[in-house]
């Protein structure tokens, strides 16, 4: 037993960082280190059914704590489940809310934007009835128009066919006039002429080419007359 009372292996034994326990011969049996150490048994035995309830100790504490453990993580699911279903639940009711609303919304807004459609194409008929009869009575008044405008055309027309007519009438009267007082100034000379000749030839002075010359003369008075005619 002497060697559990070595100074130096109590020094080392001192310097230990791990907890110390010492179970060294019997009850009466009591070394340095026994003092030394942080918890002494007095028999291997009595160190062996320490460990033995500690074990169960820890086992059973460690069964109790998993079991607590489990519990408090049951507990804290089915918290945690509770407080999301009833938040779930409180998201689906707004959501709903929100949807009802929304669906209200846009209910009314089809019903305003289909009673304004409705006024607009009532409004559009009316207009387009409008044009149409206003269009028909403008048309009418163009084609009233444009016969009032034919008629009168037709009347300056016929206006215009009689003053050309008569202008033609005047102007060809002018000329005939004016060809005529020129063939009967040419005959008052052939006249003459012939007067002349007829003296001449009474005098006895018979000239064949004068005579020729106003033969001639009167075959293209006489042709002239004839086309004015």
């Amino acid at each position: 037993m002497e060697t559990f009372n070595d100074l130096s292996l109590s020094e080392y034994f001192i310097t230990m960082d791990a907890l110390t326990v010492t179970a060294i011969g019997h009850t009466v049996d009591e070394t340095l280190l026994d003092r030394l150490a942080d918890k002494r048994f007095h028999l291997p035995h009595d160190y062996g059914v320490s460990l033995h309830s500690i074990a169960e100790k820890l086992s059973l504490e460690r069964s109790n704590s998993r079991a607590l453990l489990i519990d408090e993580v049951k507990k804290d699911v089915r918290k945690q489940f509770s407080e999301q279903v009833e938040t779930l639940e409180k998201q689906l009711k707004k959501k709903n809310e929100e949807f009802t609303e929304v669906q209200k919304t846009y209910k009314e807004q089809v019903e305003n934007q289909s009673k304004t459609f409705a006024d607009q194409l009532k409004v559009r008929n009316d207009e387009f009835h409008k044009l149409q009869t206003s269009s028909a009575r403008q048309l009418e008044e163009l084609q009233k128009n444009f016969q009032d405008q034919q008629k009168q055309r037709a009347l300056e027309l016929d206006h215009y066919k009689k003053e050309i007519a008569a202008l033609h009438e005047k102007n060809v009267q002018s000329v005939v006039n004016e060809k005529t007082a020129t063939l009967q100034a040419n005959l008052e000379t052939v006249r003459q002429d012939n007067i002349r000749l007829k003296e001449e030839a009474q005098k006895g002075k018979t000239n064949y080419i004068v005579i020729l010359v106003a033969v001639i003369i009167a075959l293209v008075l006489g042709f002239i007359l004839a086309k004015i005619t």
